[in-house]
């Protein structure tokens, strides 16, 4: 049986050009705070990927901070601050900030004092897609990078978090970007590294396949490839709603990333569907994956006002360029048998 992979929100398979990186930099013996030649190798390693880093993210002259992914750069760009937030976003961000912003049945989160809020770019559960107001303190783009065209220098914000493996990089780094001159509290001290924001000797191999990676998730972007992956997304929700007419849409009336479907059947269990659909040999998912495997019922689809049977009948199918219509049309046939039988012992 060959499996088909629809959870690329939870991590994107490793590129070859970041393999190819990763592989490159463990032959450079040198630590990159070392003087000497063997040393300078291994930081000019660090440092081209800090620019290709840069470079995709839009953010030339802006600081990037390699840390060891999204959920530590959260906690170096959140802690002590008192910031707010609103309950659709990440655990990573909302152990940090205080979720009361007010969310909207299309996943829209309203901010009146944006100098005091933190915002995802994208929500990784239902892809919604939120409109940055000027000044932002964060912006969570750990979705929308690679996916969406994103500019930092164009956001208007003072921080954002990225994650290689969102793109297709190697899992274990990640980076905040800073607008320079943001005053920031090292969480780990030590010898200084990273502009003395984060110590410790730095993931040359893990950096260098995040700079490879974003170099060419920019490349794919600027091809119009993730047009194609929303092709696809449109046509798998146009099987099902024709087949499975009170199927739920989450988010579907807002903006979204290109790749991804939140669809719920109230009293049909999440995790019920992503267990027929993993025997079946499908990959999906039941909310974020960052939750030590729990699947329960969707914080964030309570924080957009559906009850709990809707928020516990939710699954996420998420796209890749390596996606084909055959591996849509496949899961959206099996999807739809397991619904008929589903519907069956309701009656």
């Amino acid at each position: 049986m060959k499996r088909v992979y629809l959870d690329w929100n939870a991590t994107a398979p490793l590129r070859t050009e970041a393999r190819e990186a990763m592989i490159a930099a463990m032959d450079v013996a040198g630590n990159p705070s070392s003087v000497h030649a063997e040393g300078r190798a291994a930081k000019s390693l660090v440092e081209a990927a800090r620019a290709q880093v840069s470079a995709a993210f839009g953010a030339d002259g802006a600081d990037v901070i390699f840390v060891s992914g999204a959920t530590e750069a959260a906690a170096l760009a959140c802690a002590g601050r008192g910031l707010l937030g609103a309950d659709v976003e990440h655990d990573a961000v909302v152990a940090w900030v205080d979720p009361v912003l007010p969310v909207d049945r299309n996943g829209v989160v309203t901010v009146a004092d944006p100098g005091r809020c933190v915002l995802q770019a994208a929500n990784s559960e239902t892809g919604v897609v939120q409109d940055l107001p000027d000044g932002l303190a964060m912006v969570d783009a750990t979705q929308v990078f690679g996916k969406m065209p994103f500019a930092f220098n164009w956001a208007g914000c003072q921080m954002a978090l990225i994650s290689a493996h969102k793109l297709g990089g190697p899992k274990g780094i990640g980076a905040l970007v800073v607008k320079r001159g943001t005053d920031l509290s090292a969480q780990i001290r030590g010898g200084g590294q990273e502009m003395g924001r984060r110590s410790g000797t730095e993931n040359v191999i893990g950096i260098a396949g995040f700079g490879a990676a974003a170099a060419a998730a920019a490349r794919d972007l600027d091809a119009g490839v993730w047009d194609g992956v929303a092709e696809l997304r449109n046509i798998l929700e146009k099987v099902i709603e024709a087949a499975a007419g009170d199927t739920i849409f989450v988010g579907n009336e807002s903006l979204r990333l290109p790749n991804t479907c939140c669809l719920a059947v109230p009293g049909w269990k999440g995790e019920t569907q992503v267990m027929q659909m993993d025997l079946a040999g499908f990959a999906v998912s039941a909310g974020s994956a960052c939750s030590s495997g729990k699947v329960r019922a969707s914080r964030v689809l309570r924080a957009m006002g559906y009850d709990d049977a809707t928020a516990s009948g939710a699954i996420r199918v998420s796209l890749g360029p390596e996606t084909t219509e055959e591996d849509v049309m496949r899961f959206a046939d099996v999807w739809l048998r397991h619904y008929e039988k589903f519907r069956a012992r309701a009656a």
